[in-house]
């Protein structure tokens, strides 16, 4: 009889053990501390640095305190790009950078580039294909390949052009303006189409740039221009919509596979609930950016469906320009969305 209660005792334990899946991971994991240290380029209190902060909270909880994840924010280790390559040379264990940025990295990246391949009303269908479908498969082999292991997509939001000097109210507003981009060649190549003049700058440099004329305009989401006080120069605006980025939190590969299975398991876990999190706060930081936008006097011109279209055509060459470098099927991927 005691036999047998012991046996169901083990059974019973086995079966939680089964139906619990990763989320116990923490539970089990009984080994040394660990300490990571990850690096993001935006400043604090965007919607990316508050969902790296979850992350952090979450690593925390779900290892019982002992794995720790240091977060140094607002470029304190240098840009994205930097850190990224610390990553890589594994001298730093994470960092999150921007979709265009990584394009620097591999060039499978820049299909997220491509002005208008996506649009806020198939936002969840994007979601999926990179969590869970063939779309985000592929992505992480492409990191794999470069010595990362992809940890979450953060979300970033849709860039929209802004001035410091002038309105922007149409398309030919837009020409002859110098304009902050990234590294991204597709990035550099969508200001031409437009007929504005292009300047890569490192993100923690722009505010300087703008404020002393080095450029006269940006593009990106509301939340950073605000956070990051560009808005101090910044006068105009329009709701372009023309590019959706992402910040990808990555790990270097090698570090990641020498962890325990169970810590891997947390870093994952980690990974996807404080995604899931902090897609969902960005659409209230958006619109408390947009009015503080408003607050500090700046003009927003909203494009109509007419406007939004001429801007599609604009860019539209940009496709042909880099149709030779893309990846067809990664494309044929995230087209595949917008449906």
């Amino acid at each position: 009889m005691k036999l047998s209660l012991n046996i169901c005792i083990t059974c019973m334990a086995a079966a939680l053990l089964v139906f619990a899946g990763p989320a116990q991971s923490a539970e089990q994991y009984n080994g040394k501390k660990i300490t990571l240290r990850l690096a993001s380029p935006s400043p604090t209190g965007s919607n990316m640095v508050r969902g790296y902060e979850k992350f952090v909270e979450l690593v925390k909880e779900k290892s019982n305190g002992k794995v720790r994840v240091k977060l140094f924010a607002n470029a304190l280790l240098g840009s994205d790009r930097a850190t990224m390559e610390a990553v890589q040379r594994g001298t730093l264990d994470m960092a999150s950078c921007s979709s265009p940025n990584m394009a620097s990295f591999a060039r499978e990246y820049m299909v997220f580039d491509l002005p208008y391949v996506t649009s806020p009303a198939h936002q969840k269908q994007l979601y999926a294909a990179l969590d869970s479908g063939e779309l985000g498969k592929r992505f992480d082999a492409v990191a794999s390949g470069i010595g990362l292991k992809t940890i979450m997509y953060s979300e970033y939001g849709y860039r929209n052009f802004a001035s410091t000097k002038k309105p922007l109210n149409s398309l030919e507003d837009l020409k002859g303006l110098k304009v902050r981009t990234t590294d991204s060649p597709i990035e550099v190549a969508v200001a031409s189409a437009l007929g504005m003049q292009p300047s890569p700058i490192a993100w923690g440099e722009t505010y300087t740039a703008l404020q002393q004329g080095t450029v006269d305009g940006e593009g990106n989401n509301w939340e950073h221009m605000v956070n990051a006080k560009h808005i101090e120069v910044l006068k105009y605006a329009v709701d372009s919509q023309h590019n959706y980025s992402m910040h990808i939190l990555m790990m270097n590969k090698k570090i990641f596979d020498s962890l325990p299975a169970p810590v891997q398991d947390i870093l994952m876990e980690a990974g996807r609930e404080a995604l899931q999190w902090q897609r969902e706060i960005t659409i209230e930081h958006e619109a408390r950016a947009e009015k503080a936008m408003l607050d500090a006097g700046m003009v927003i011109h909203r494009l109509s469906d007419e406007e939004r279209e001429a801007f599609k055509q604009a860019t539209r060459k940009v496709w042909d320009q880099f149709a030779n470098e893309l990846d067809k099927d990664l494309l044929q991927l995230v087209l595949d969305t917008q449906k």
